[in-house]
């Protein structure tokens, strides 16, 4: 935590490229949310075991050794997590996965990151 504001929530950010999964965790915790990071969805999976369930997982697709989609279809098949909001972060024009309860487009605005979070996070 960088800043002594109360915690908002927990988020999970599942994003290969390191620059855009520092920058959002660093905005998030700014915010009062506690973050847990992972560089590919096999990495993402071994945190969730390891954290309470979080308030939502931010989700890349295109990554190295387990792909957002496997990472997804992974995450739906676990009881515990299943519940868990999913919101694809993705510069691709797909729409979202079938489990996933929306997407944010890269490039993002930094207001759009703090509403998409807000949205699934409450205090």
């Amino acid at each position: 935590m960088s800043t002594g504001t109360p915690l908002k929530g927990s988020v999970l950010i599942v994003e290969d490229d390191e620059d855009i999964r520092a920058a959002m965790a660093e905005l998030l915790e700014g915010e009062g949310f506690e973050v847990a990071v992972a560089s590919n969805g096999l990495e993402g999976l071994e945190v969730l075991e390891q954290i309470h369930p979080p308030c939502l997982v931010l989700l890349d697709l295109m990554m190295p050794v387990m792909s957002g989609e496997d990472f997804l279809r992974h995450l739906r098949q676990h009881p515990a997590f299943n519940p868990v909001p999913v919101i694809i972060v993705t510069a691709s024009g797909r729409q979202p996965l079938p489990g996933a309860q929306g997407i944010l487009k890269k490039p993002f605005e930094i207001g759009d990151l703090f509403a998409t979070v807000a949205a699934h996070c409450t205090t």
